[in-house]
């Protein structure tokens, strides 16, 4: 990827609602060829989603859970197309991912829940559909409240992408 690209991509993720008027005086190019750049990103699948990062708590949302699972090692490969499907019908489920690694698991789950009765019921439910398949698990729940320290956002990755 030219690093003009990377360029634009790094102001994308700071404010990506920004005109590419902006963007090209920013980056010293026309404003035509950013909106080129930003569409040949998007065809090339570098930019997939473009994404509002709400206020999780004004929301109405007061927990983030990640839970690691370890999968029997057998059903891993098998069930991917299942677990997409499943997952994928799950909207509190930010992100599940097979193949993590640490404390002896291989699959992780990222979710958001409006409190600890809706995580309980969250996580009975997964154990109830896939209990047969998992060996073992754990969950971190993170309060999304006051306590945060750094807020999610994309756009710290912006110091990163650019450089």
């Amino acid at each position: 990827m030219k690093k003009i690209d990377m360029k634009l991509l790094s102001e994308l993720l700071k404010d990506c609602k920004r005109s590419d008027r902006e963007l090209a005086k920013v980056l010293g190019v026309s404003q035509p060829t950013v909106t080129r750049m930003r569409t040949k990103l998007v065809k090339e699948g570098m930019i997939r989603d473009w994404i509002v990062v709400p206020d999780f708590v004004k929301m109405g949302y007061e927990i983030l859970a990640i839970t690691s699972v370890k999968v029997k090692e057998t059903m891993l490969m098998k069930m991917k197309n299942k677990a997409i499907e499943y997952f994928s019908k799950k909207p509190n489920v930010v992100m599940a991912a097979g193949g993590a690694q640490g404390q002896g698991m291989n699959g992780v789950i990222v979710s958001i829940h409006t409190s600890y009765s809706d995580f309980s019921n969250f996580l009975t439910n997964l154990m109830t559909d896939w209990g047969d398949l998992i060996e073992d698990h754990f969950t971190i729940l993170v309060g999304l409240g006051e306590r945060a320290i750094k807020p999610f956002s994309l756009k710290y990755l912006a110091d990163v992408v650019g450089k």
